[in-house]
């Protein structure tokens, strides 16, 4: 309630000013709203929705299992808790093409600032995982042109994620890229590249910005900051990053309560009581409170 200061418009107006500064930019993957304002404070450019650390997070794979009103309810719920630009991943856009206007117009009342819409089939895949399908790029492109029309503010970003390097190789991934342009997009999404020359290859090529997927454990090295910069990439995302933080150190952490029979030995390893509260802004919450009831009854009575 207390957290944000900007409109979702001035925040869709600020992406679309990141986005086409010439700089790189940081958007490390928020799993919830908490983890978001920790993502701001740190001084990050924005927030990235993984649809991956979305779906574990209820406990599912990444398959399209979860719902068009999980990712809403969770997209708004970031989205309002912070002044950065949230973009979030919608998946293939739930649906055909009226479907993927429906989810635009989702994500914009919930306040995002982007999303992006892959070509493949349903159920999808983890980018980074073999055995992907695609839709051919005419189906894509309907779902592009459909999304793109049903934007109210030309300001929310709407980006295109191209899973066909895996699939059908390079020359015909960029192909389709340069469609998925003329389609609408504001921005490409190159998924699982494998080397520093193939993300060359793709900025050579393609007139727009950019966003690069630096998730542990996938097809490519994990590239610097300064090394995707010289690369020509706007965008960097951090999908499950925080996720896979947080569930290693819960994972390490039962393990001692087991061992140990306390906690004694882990304290070294939690957010202290005094830094969550600091982030959830307790006391400012606390004086809005006193502040809001701070007048007097009048006892007199009114004629």
């Amino acid at each position: 309630m207390l957290f944000t200061r900007n409109t979702a418009s001035a925040k869709r107006e600020h992406l679309q000013n990141l986005i086409s500064d010439g700089d790189l930019h940081q958007f490390p993957g928020a799993f919830n709203p908490l983890c978001a304002r920790l993502i701001e404070r740190k001084g990050f450019d924005g927030i990235y929705i993984s649809g991956a650390a979305l779906s574990a997070d209820l406990c599912l794979p990444d398959i399209g299992i979860a719902t068009l009103t999980e990712f809403t309810d969770r997209g708004r719920q970031i989205a309002r808790a912070t002044d950065l630009p949230a973009i979030i991943d919608v998946d293939t856009g739930f649906g055909e093409p009226m479907s993927a206007a429906r989810t635009i117009r989702l994500m914009e009342e919930a306040g995002l600032s982007g999303c992006h819409i892959e070509d493949q089939v349903m159920p999808k895949r983890c980018g980074h995982l073999d055995g992907k399908e695609l839709v051919d790029a005419a189906t894509m492109i309907q779902r592009l042109r459909a999304a793109s029309e049903a934007r109210l503010d030309r300001n929310f970003c709407l980006i295109a994620r191209c899973d066909a390097r895996a699939v059908e190789g390079l020359d015909k991934a960029i192909e389709r890229m340069k469609a998925y342009i003329d389609a609408g997009a504001d921005m490409i999404f190159p998924e699982a590249l494998e080397n520093e020359k193939e993300f060359e290859a793709v900025r050579a090529a393609i007139d727009a910005p950019l966003l690069a997927n630096m998730t542990e454990f996938g097809k490519s090295r994990l590239l610097n900051k300064a090394e995707l910069k010289n690369l020509g990439y706007n965008a960097v995302i951090y999908p499950v990053t925080t996720l896979r933080l947080a569930m290693g150190e819960v994972d390490r952490g039962l393990d001692a309560i087991l061992r140990d029979g306390d906690q004694n030995n882990i304290l070294g390893c939690m957010q202290h009581r005094r830094d969550l509260y600091e982030l959830l802004r307790y006391e400012d919450y606390n004086r809005y409170d006193r502040e809001l009831f701070n007048f007097e009854l009048n006892d007199t009575p009114q004629s």
